[in-house]
C-alpha cells in the first residue's frame, strides 16, 4: 500500500502565472493521502465536491534503495472554489486536496538504464485531453524543479518510505471537470508513448 503522496505546486511557471500565483524559489511541498488514490476509469468522488479541476501530472515512486523505481500518471483533483477560500484564509489545503479519491493513479511501469537519466538526456512528458481536446502538453524540460532535484529534496525534508509517490506538478492548462467529461491522459519518453490512461467523471 502506498503510505504517502509527496505533491509539488507551481512546478511549471506556466501554471503558476494561470493561476496567479508567484513562481516559487525552491520546491513548495504538500500531502496527499496514500488512501486518496483510486485505480480505475470512473472517478469516484465524494457527493460535496461541486467545483472539480483536474491537474495531470507525472509520477515517481520511490524503490527500496531511495531512488525512483517506476514511473507513471496520476490526477491531482482539486476542489477548485474551496482551496481559494483556504488559501485567503492563510489555512492549509487539505480539505480541497486530499478528499477520498483526489488522486487517481495510472499503472506504475519499471524504470530502466540508470537514474542519472532522469536528469540528463530523457525527457519526459505528459499530454491531457477533455472530451477530446487537448488542455495540458507539459514536459520535465519545462520544470522548474527536475525530477532529480525534487526526489533529493523529499529525502532530505521528509519521511519518505520505499512505495511513496512523488508528483512533479502540472502544466498549465487545468480547469474545471463536470459530470460526464472523459479524459485521456498520455505519458512520453523522449517522445515515445510509454501508456495511455482513461478516466470519466460519472
Amino acid at each position: 500500500m502506498i503510505q504517502n503522496i509527496w505533491c509539488i505546486g507551481r512546478n511549471y511557471a506556466d501554471h503558476a502565472k494561470e493561476l496567479g500565483n508567484a513562481v516559487p524559489s525552491e520546491p513548495l511541498f504538500f500531502l496527499k493521502a496514500g488512501s486518496a488514490i483510486t485505480q480505475g476509469e470512473t472517478l469516484a468522488l465524494p457527493e460535496w465536491i461541486k467545483d472539480l479541476h483536474y491537474e495531470l501530472e507525472i509520477a515517481f515512486q520511490f524503490g527500496n534503495d531511495r531512488r525512483f523505481s517506476h514511473i507513471g500518471l496520476a490526477l491531482d483533483l482539486t476542489e477548485r472554489t474551496l482551496q481559494s477560500q483556504l488559501k485567503a484564509k492563510g489555512q492549509p489545503w487539505t480539505l480541497a486536496k486530499s478528499f477520498q479519491g483526489s488522486c487517481p493513479v495510472s499503472a506504475l511501469l519499471p524504470l530502466s538504464g540508470s537514474p542519472d537519466s532522469l536528469n540528463g538526456s530523457s525527457e519526459w512528458a505528459l499530454q491531457l485531453k477533455v472530451n477530446g481536446e487537448l488542455r495540458q502538453d507539459g514536459k520535465s524540460s519545462q520544470m522548474l524543479f527536475s525530477p532529480e532535484i525534487l526526489r533529493e529534496f523529499a529525502l532530505r525534508h521528509f519521511p519518505v518510505v520505499p512505495g511513496d509517490l512523488l508528483l512533479t506538478g502540472t502544466p498549465a492548462g487545468v480547469g474545471p471537470l463536470h459530470p460526464g467529461d472523459r479524459l485521456d491522459g498520455e505519458l512520453f519518453s523522449d517522445g515515445k508513448s510509454l501508456l495511455r490512461i482513461a478516466w470519466k467523471r460519472p
